[in-house]
């Protein structure tokens, strides 16, 4: 069985001992939380669609890190110019292991 959630405004397929990385949310390592919004349960004999979440669904997760994502460097210049500026970034994410879900 898998689903498809919503978690920090976007979408994944998750199945069971699946492990993902979201955009971070509050919470310590082994801590379990629950994903709500559920859009999707398929992979069974009967799926169901949400309009828009699967009402009573839930995904559970545990909580195994919270880390930083690989960093997005970014430069820029200009042609002709002695102007050249350079940035990085390295977004805060949690990484999770899919427990169970449960249609409800």
């Amino acid at each position: 069985m898998y689903a498809i959630v919503r978690a920090g405004g976007k979408q994944y397929r998750v199945e069971e001992k699946n492990i993902i990385a979201v955009d971070k949310f509050e919470g310590a390592a082994g801590d379990t939380v629950t994903l709500g919004e559920v859009l999707f349960i398929g992979g069974n004999d009967n799926p169901q669609w949400g309009v828009p979440v699967v009402s009573g669904a839930t995904v559970t997760a545990k909580i195994l890190a919270q880390a930083k994502a690989k960093k997005i460097d970014a430069f820029t210049y200009k042609a002709k110019k002695n102007v050249r500026k350079h940035w990085g970034h390295r977004q805060q994410i949690t990484r999770v292991q899919i427990e169970s879900i449960s249609a409800g």
